[in-house]
């Protein structure tokens, strides 16, 4: 049932953030060189409260607010809390890294927590206006955060290559929001569905508008064919930047992707189904098969990174709830995964070495055993191999997928999972069973990243020993 409710109350976590947020972003500009880590706990503080006033006003029913532009409910509530949780992860691996590589600067934090607001935004929009200024949003803040590095020709390239294809997949997604609003006369996503279910619209202006929506939405996901962006974004950002990009975007990019096609467009389920279906094919083929060749670890977490958002799209292509249920728990399972294999990266990045390429975990276990262990965790659980939660995330995406009809794309997924556990596995090999170039023993920056990934890492055990809590989290939401 929904609620409509002339309130700004359901908003109460995104009006706090902003306002936090520009707070800090005037007070990051005044405060002493010796309050420097000052807008970094004030950035973890501001992620915590609002944390906190999500979980203490969380929805069990629908609420609508600000016109209907704006929603409440589990599923957001979820997400958001994952966002956060994530978020604060993502600047704790950051600030190390900022600090050994010599830009650390006030506005990475203040620009990330303007991302999270447009994450925020996004995952409760509930018209195509909100959708797009939670999309800005968050957009702009990374665009400015992968071009920190002034004095890094990759990085500008990155950013420079991030910006102009950005905005032309932002131009295709208004493009189709206008055939929408041209052929439904609405914006609301629960008008325009009563209104196409009614029969009283021109079919062909809508399947052009849904054509150009899903490119927009397969760019923003970094799914093929319109991934041209992600390995590059991934291995020219900083890496503290490449691990912000990696995570936390993709579950806004997932709320996107549900709010506009499942609550939107339900009657138009047959124009994107069969978008959805050529893209997630191309999307697990591209991840599995060019990965192989891959010696950069950035690159290679960025092409299985589009190999995973096949998988998350199998869950979309099945057409019900239980199948956006399996979706949803891959896209938080792959979130956090990321934030792990990342992390990894920043928490062994040296001033003079990114240490992002496979290369450099060779006879990892002969100079960090514990680290290689961590490793071999995360490597596991994006291989999908038990009892790791990547094994469970892949489990039920392909079951919804296959009760939905298509069997021969659950298939095509198993087949391109066990060739894509393939270059997973060679990072393990090389880190016991290469010897390293270098005997000297490996640590983290600091104890505080050492046992931050070692916390991430076990995660994915204890969630794969014990899944069945948030599987039912994700599928109560729903």
């Amino acid at each position: 049932m929904n609620f409509v409710i002339p309130s700004f109350i359901p908003a109460i976590p995104e009006i706090v953030l902003l306002t936090l947020t520009s707070l800090l972003l005037i007070a990051d500009t005044i405060w002493s060189k010796r309050s420097e880590f000052a807008t970094y706990y004030a950035t973890q503080l501001i992620l915590l409260v609002v944390g906190y006033l999500v979980l203490t006003s969380f929805s069990t029913s629908q609420i609508l607010t600000f016109d209907g532009s704006f929603v409440r409910d589990a599923f957001g509530d979820v997400l958001k809390l994952v966002i956060v949780v994530v978020s604060m992860g993502i600047f704790l691996f950051s600030k190390e890294y900022l600090l050994q590589n010599k830009f650390y600067r006030g506005e990475y934090f203040t620009l990330g927590l303007f991302g999270v607001l447009g994450m925020f935004v996004m995952v409760s929009a509930y018209n195509l206006i909100t959708m797009y200024l939670g999309l800005e949003i968050m957009s702009l803040a990374l665009y400015a955060m992968v071009a920190m590095r002034k004095d890094n020709q990759h990085a500008l390239e990155a950013a420079m290559k991030y910006f102009v294809l950005g905005a032309l997949a932002t131009g295709m997604l208004l493009y189709g929001f206008s055939m929408i609003y041209g052929a439904t006369g609405s914006i609301q996503f629960d008008e325009m569905a009563q209104i196409i279910a009614s029969g009283n619209v021109d079919n062909v202006v809508l399947s052009f508008g849904v054509v150009f929506i899903v490119i927009g939405l397969a760019f923003k996901l970094g799914a093929v064919p319109f991934h041209m962006w992600v390995p590059d974004v991934y291995h020219g950002a900083p890496t503290a930047v490449t691990l912000y990009i990696g995570t936390a975007p993709k579950i806004a990019a997932f709320a996107m992707l549900y709010r506009i096609l499942v609550e939107g467009l339900p009657g138009l389920v047959e124009d994107w189904q069969s978008l959805i279906v050529m893209i997630s094919v191309l999307s697990l083929i591209v991840g599995a098969v060019i990965t192989l060749v891959q010696e950069n670890l950035k690159r290679l977490l960025a092409y299985s990174g589009i190999g995973h958002i096949g998988f998350i799209l199998l869950g979309i292509i099945a057409a019900n709830p239980d199948g956006y249920s399996a979706a949803m728990f891959y896209t938080i399972v792959y979130s956090i995964t990321a934030l792990a294999g990342f992390g990894m990266i920043v928490a062994l990045a040296r001033t003079n070495n990114e240490f992002d390429l496979v290369a450099d975990f060779k006879g990892m276990n002969k100079r960090n055993p514990w680290l290689a262990l961590m490793m071999l965790f995360v490597m596991f659980s994006m291989a999908g191999i038990p009892p790791f939660v990547g094994f469970y995330a892949k489990v039920v995406v392909i079951e919804e997928v296959v009760q939905a009809g298509f069997t021969w794309l659950a298939v095509l997924a198993v087949f391109m999972a066990v060739i894509s556990a393939f270059y997973y596995l060679r990072v393990v090999k090389v880190m016991y069973f290469d010897e390293p170039e270098d005997d000297t023993k490996i640590e983290p920056v600091s104890n505080q990243l050492n046992w931050a990934v070692s916390f991430v890492s076990i995660a994915l055990l204890v969630l794969g020993l014990m899944p069945s809590s948030l599987i039912t989290l994700c599928y109560n939401s729903l």
